[in-house]
């Protein structure tokens, strides 16, 4: 059952075209990525779920209901935590933490104080002696203390050091394993790849690929590190081998999904000595996306 469906969700500014006919839907219990580089659209739409942008067609639902008509109701049953965290500078980190706890629909007293713990805050202090990392962390306590259904999470892991992201990482994991749906928008691509069930792409307004991490695995080349006892002199002949370089002994190469019997058939007759596979990042898929519909461009426009 989808908690979040987009479908031909189109947003102009004057001439300017933010959002292009974009589709997207969110499962309950799902966590799905929503990934692309700025100026993509992801805040865009974020702000036409959150109610706060009218589209200029098309539809954006939350739990059945208009993001834009229904957007108090809607907000009863989420949560939202954007990259760039403004506090009220007088009150306390615990006093904003219950006030939009209260905002919410309520906060789990228990769960407060165990997420104050595990993020390492103090809610004594002032707002305005927080660093850009406290902050979220204000935001990402309220977040996760309150009885929500789905999660908004734009950059929420922006200024928290590493072992703060662990901790983020394994609230989100609890939700979902509550049946919460998260939409998590991000740049750390491993951040991403740990937590999602599936990944969507946009680029200038339109998602232009979607799926599990699984099924865009094709998008991407397996990195192989391998040492032969005759020299690999035709290798950079095979179809679908990329950025071969020299280490030591050994080669380096990426390789197409594709292509890799193929390879490897021609390393094996050489004499393996040694061979490392190491399997795509979504990074690598990411980067390898933007440099495929780069190409196909320039070859319709030639």
């Amino acid at each position: 059952m989808s908690q979040l469906i987009v479908d031909d969700l189109t947003k102009k500014f004057g001439n300017f075209t933010a959002l292009d006919s974009l589709k997207m839907e969110v499962d309950k219990g799902e966590v799905y990525g929503f990934i692309g580089p700025n100026g993509a659209g992801k805040s865009t739409t974020i702000r036409i779920l959150l109610g706060m942008l009218k589209p200029s067609s098309g539809e954006a639902k939350i739990f059945g209901k208009d993001a834009w008509r229904d957007a108090v109701e809607i907000h009863k049953r989420i949560s939202y935590v954007p990259g760039d965290v403004n506090l009220w500078p007088n009150l306390t980190g615990g006093e904003v933490i219950d006030l939009f706890a209260k905002l919410g629909g309520g906060a789990d007293i228990n769960k407060r104080n165990e997420l104050i713990e595990r993020f390492d805050f103090d809610p004594s202090k002032k707002c305005r002696t927080y660093s850009k990392g406290n902050r979220q962390k204000v935001a990402l306590i309220a977040a996760f203390c309150t009885h929500s259904d789905l999660y908004i999470l734009d950059e929420p892991t922006s200024g928290l050091d590493p072992l703060m992201e662990t901790v983020f990482q394994e609230c989100v994991l609890e939700v979902k394993r509550e049946g919460k749906s998260v939409l998590l928008s991000s740049h750390i691509l491993s951040e991403v790849e740990k937590l999602c069930d599936r990944v969507g792409i946009i680029r200038q307004g339109r998602l232009i690929e979607s799926g599990t991490l699984q099924e865009l695995r094709h998008l991407t080349r397996t990195n192989l590190l391998v040492e032969t006892r005759e020299p690999a002199a035709k290798l950079k002949e095979l179809e679908g081998v990329y950025d071969i370089r020299r280490r030591g002994r050994s080669l380096s190469m990426q390789v197409d999904a594709g292509a890799l019997e193929a390879v490897m058939r021609y390393l094996s007759a050489l004499g393996i000595i040694s061979l490392e596979s190491s399997p795509p990042t979504l990074e690598d898929l990411f980067m390898r996306h933007y440099e495929n519909t780069d190409r196909q461009r320039s070859g319709s426009e030639a």
